[in-house]
């Protein structure tokens, strides 16, 4: 009689894989056939990081990225069906390995033409720009808009010049904090595209990000409308002065709005080489127009530049210009402000064309820095040059000049003193020139008027063509990540730059409807306070992201505050209100209704099988770390009594939540009646919730007991997770050497139940006032110990998002996170590089990674026989001789026996787990906690019972608690806009 196997017979590991063939001392290929883990040629990919051949893919950047890199084959991560399903006997219909594919692969293409496809050239390098052309300039020509030309001077005129460089410094003093708050974010890290969106995500997660990221990209649609009418406005003035007029000025400024912003799309779609051509062409035409301003400043006035109230530098004038001078419904500081801050707000232009730049974060700070300083230096001479040459009033009559006779008592206006008189226009309000009165004064002043003209069109198409670009690309970043419904048709697309034609078109329209208003001062104030929004946001992320400490946080831009940050966003919610406080409310609360709404989408819950939420107050605490806050969590009871009208109360006693509040635990709590436990949970996992809210992560107690109890209840405790996985959950099983169970006197019926139920449920547990808080270690304050995390098969993340969900936990702060993964001692470096490169992309702010070749070693002679005595009870005897019908009728109606050829396809994944659990009493035995991923063991192959022994062994006589994980192979970590 052959003895059964035994796996000291073959105790070492697998040597990787080559050829297709397992190297000298280790198994033979074809010894995983279908019903195993998998084939030996595709699984060669994982042997190097997992010791053994297996479906089961270790972390992989590819699993979480967006994007696909020329010339690298993409790789996906195995789903749980794939995990867990038996497939059929066939030679040729293996289970599928992850796949490893082009994208060209995975859109269906053959082998054939995925070989074509490797022969030919790479694409070609998109379109990158440096700090100069791609940020600084980008910067100044959007921050050079319409209000320079058109609304300064008249602002000038109605605030003073004292007054005016009081709002032109409080704008820059807010751009310039918005500025290192900025450069700060853009520097923590790699940059990609999204601008506004991807910088406030980053520090402040893409709930917010997306919410804030909305609005600016609204906010600049509207502002390419704001340009746009500033250009048209223009265009009607020389019009009109020519005789030309096509309908009336407000129709005429329609059409021509109309006309432009049609032409600017056409540029916009032909590609940012073109764009960035276009935008060097109006940089330096605005130069010019400076020059010939400045110059024009200078030149002695003609009779009809003096007849329109230009006089050349008079101090006198300079004098009656300081003081403000408030004229109209809107005369006011604030409401000055609130026309001239739009003019400020083009500081993100660089920014929001992140992922055109190349280098991201040097070309942000150093470009929108200087940006800020020189336009805000242009800013303060224009409104100090035209203030002290420009009267407010004059009426453009060249007969409008002081008699030699007159004594000049009765005349009125500065201009009295140059030979001019004015009185009759200024005390009948109708004069037409002078800074307060005619917007391209300017113009008028230049050395060579039409200069000025030329500069009016190149800084308001320029402002109306970064806007143009900037709102669809930070909406498109946002579209990708697919944060808000019907959206995602705007995230795709197009040509070597990936530009987002659709995001164009929207962009087109919005800005159409708002030149239909075709009023500058209407659409300025709109604008306002989106912009002063976003920066306030931008400001708090930056010192959130300080004052928090954040791991994560390590910017190499060192010239910021975080005060002047929380300064700058202080500053920016009190002008808000300023200046109009119900434009201020619908701003916030659009940015809380969309936060709202991302944060009721994404709402996790855990489901936890506490039975009595009383008898694992250790469950309850732990699984209360990770949820407070942030999502829901809700306690589950099944009770297997008949549905009588008392077992039914019980379900619905609000003790449990009493003792849950008097511990200070934000929980629900869900009983159910049910004719076993497994279905009851089956009933919690469908059924449990709030709304929208639905669990997707089952957290349940190991059971310790699973040997002396009987093999029907080790059965359907497995079966639990089995249905979990099935629903698509992911399973974290907790086990603590102490137990998990406190004994309550009033659990009087709990010990009449089987063994196996009263592990995962307890009876009414009586009044909650009575029943004793038991304290627990997750209760505690940590120190510094450290959470060991092995994340040694890719789940989706849930591996790592614990841990990192722990140590925002005060009693957990001081911990530090070590990670532990699989590797090859040659390649050790490589492969901590490897991963620790992963992570930071994550943000999750762990720096400690250590490659454990070892777990590729052999196991412990002695281990090996302590695993197979665990299981000896669950072996089928193989000295019995029953006929081939009744052997399979047995196994049918004992699911969870080991069979000989069970135990031997699943030898080397049973070794796997006795060297894990000897590596881990090596690292980890003075941890606070340990956190692996859970082995899976697939339907058919694995019974229920060795799995169990998995588990139980690899968790074994370890002094901290362990939490066995496995996600639902779906990402929960994620490189948003990558």
């Amino acid at each position: 009689m052959a003895p059964a196997p035994s796996l000291t017979q073959k105790a070492n590991l697998p040597a990787p894989v080559a050829n297709g063939k397992a190297t000298s001392g280790g198994f033979d290929s074809d010894y995983y056939t279908c019903d195993g883990d998998g084939s030996s040629v595709a699984s060669r990919v994982s042997v190097d990081l997992t010791g053994y051949e297996t479906m089961d893919a270790p972390p992989r950047y590819d699993f979480y990225a967006n994007t696909e890199v020329w010339g690298r084959r993409r790789q996906f991560r195995p789903s749980l069906f794939q995990l867990l399903v038996l497939c059929l006997e066939q030679d040729d219909s293996r289970p599928p390995m992850y796949e490893e594919t082009t994208a060209g692969q995975a859109g269906g293409q053959d082998s054939s033409e995925e070989d074509e496809d490797e022969q030919k050239e790479p694409p070609s390098e998109p379109t990158r720009f440096g700090w100069v052309q791609g940020v600084m300039i980008r910067c100044m020509l959007n921050i050079w808009g319409v209000i320079l030309y058109l609304r300064l001077p008249w602002i000038t005129a109605q605030a003073g010049i004292g007054l005016t460089w009081v709002i032109i410094l409080l704008s820059s003093t807010i751009t310039g904090i918005t500025g290192l708050s900025t450069s700060a974010i853009a520097t923590n890290g790699k940059v990609k595209g999204g601008g506004t969106y991807f910088l406030i995500s980053r520090s402040l997660g893409p709930e917010l990000g997306g919410s804030i990221g909305l609005i600016f990209a609204f906010a600049n649609a509207v502002a390419v409308a704001m340009h746009t009418v500033g250009f048209a406005e223009t265009v009607t003035d020389l019009m009109r002065e020519n005789g030309a007029v096509m309908v009336d000025r407000t129709n005429d400024i329609r059409i021509i709005g109309i006309i432009t912003v049609t032409c600017l799309l056409g540029i916009s779609m032909a590609g940012m080489a073109w764009e960035s051509k276009a935008q060097v062409l109006f940089f330096i035409v605005i130069m010019v127009s400076f020059a010939s301003y400045i110059v024009g400043t200078i030149i002695p006035a003609s009779p009809e530049k003096q007849s329109k109230g230009f006089f050349s530098y008079k101090a006198n004038i300079f004098a009656t210009n300081f003081v403000p001078d408030w004229r109209g419904p809107g005369g006011s500081f604030f409401g000055m402000f609130s026309i001239f801050f739009p003019s400020a707000t083009g500081i993100l232009a660089g920014a929001n064309i992140s992922g055109d730049l190349k280098n991201p974060a040097v070309a942000i700070p150093r470009g929108t820095l200087l940006a800020i300083f020189w336009t805000t230096v242009s800013y303060l001479i224009i409104s100090a040059t035209i203030g002290s040459c420009v009267v407010r009033d004059a009426s453009g009559v060249l007969n409008d000049t002081l008699s030699p006779l007159s004594t000049g008592e009765e005349c009125v206006g500065t201009a009295c003193q140059y030979g001019w008189d004015f009185s009759e226009c200024i005390n009948n309000k109708t004069c037409v020139y002078g800074i307060s009165n005619y917007y391209q004064s300017m113009s008028m002043v230049s050395a060579f008027g039409p200069l000025i003209t030329a500069g009016i069109f190149g800084a308001t198409l320029s402002s109306a063509l970064a806007c143009l670009v900037s709102a669809p690309k930070v909406f498109q970043c946002l579209c990708k990540d697919q944060l808000y419904p019907l959206i995602g048709f705007f995230g795709k697309g197009y040509g070597k730059n990936n530009e987002p034609i659709r995001g164009y078109f929207l962009t087109y329209i919005i800005a159409a409807c708002f030149i239909l208003i075709a009023e500058l001062n209407t659409i300025a104030p709109i604008i306002s306070n989106f912009f002063l929004c976003s920066y306030s946001l931008i400001n708090f992320s930056c010192f959130h992201a300080s004052i928090t400490n954040s791991p994560g946080w390590r910017p190499s831009f060192r010239f910021y505050s975080k005060w002047l940050s929380l300064l700058g966003a202080i500053c920016s919610v009190v002008i808000m209100f300023l200046l109009t406080w119900w434009a201020a409310l619908i701003a916030f609360g659009v940015v809380f209704i969309l936060l709202a709404y991302t944060l009721y989408k994404n709402h996790t819950a855990c489901l936890v099988l506490t039975g009595p939420p009383s008898s694992r107050p250790a469950l309850v605490d732990l699984v209360s770390c990770f949820t407070k806050d942030l999502s829901l969590m809700l306690c589950g009871n099944v009770l297997t009594d008949g549905p009588t009208p008392s077992v039914l109360e019980k379900t619905m006693n609000d003790s449990h939540l009493n003792w849950l509040n008097k511990r200070k635990v934000r929980s629900f709590y869900r009983g159910v009646v049910a004719a076993d436990l497994q279905s009851g949970v089956n009933v919690l996992l469908q059924g449990a919730g709030l709304g929208r809210m639905k669990p997707n992560v089952l957290i349940m107690g190991f059971k310790k007991d699973w040997r002396s109890d009987t093999p029907q209840a080790a059965h359907n405790y497995i079966g639990i997770m089995r249905d979990a996985f099935d629903l698509q959950f992911g399973v974290c099983v907790l086990r603590m050497r102490e137990g998990l169970e406190v004994s309550n006197p009033s659990q009087s019926h709990g010990e009449s139940l089987h063994a196996f139920y009263s592990r995962l449920h307890i009876n009414e547990p009586g009044n909650a006032a009575a029943t004793p808080q038991h304290s627990t270690q997750f209760q505690k304050k940590q120190g510094k110990k450290t959470i060991d995390v092995y994340w040694l098969s890719d789940d989706g993340g849930l591996t790592l998002l614990l841990p990192y969900l722990l140590t925002r936990r005060k009693r957990w702060a001081k911990c530090k996170v070590r990670v532990f993964v699989g590797g090859e001692a040659e390649k050790k470096d490589e492969q901590k590089q490897e991963v620790l490169e992963l992570i930071k992309k994550f943000r999750l702010g762990f720096d400690s990674v250590e490659v454990l070749p070892e777990i590729n070693q052999p196991p412990q002679q002695m281990n090996v026989h302590q695993f197979e005595k665990m299981v000896s009870r669950f072996r089928v005897d193989t000295n019995s001789k029953p006929d081939s019908n009744s052997g399979c009728a047995s196994q049918h109606q004992e699911p969870w026996m080991i069979t000989d050829q069970d135990f031997e396809k699943n030898k080397a994944k049973s070794l796997r787990q006795i060297r894990l659990n000897e590596v881990l009493l090596d690292y980890s035995r003075e941890a606070a906690l340990i956190i692996i991923t859970m082995p899976v063991g697939r339907r058919g192959v694995c019974p229920s019972t060795l799995y169990l022994a998995w588990l139980d062994f690899l968790s074994r006589d370890l002094r901290p608690p362990v939490l066995l994980v496995r996600g639902n192979q779906e990402n929960v970590l994620t490189f948003y806009c990558q």
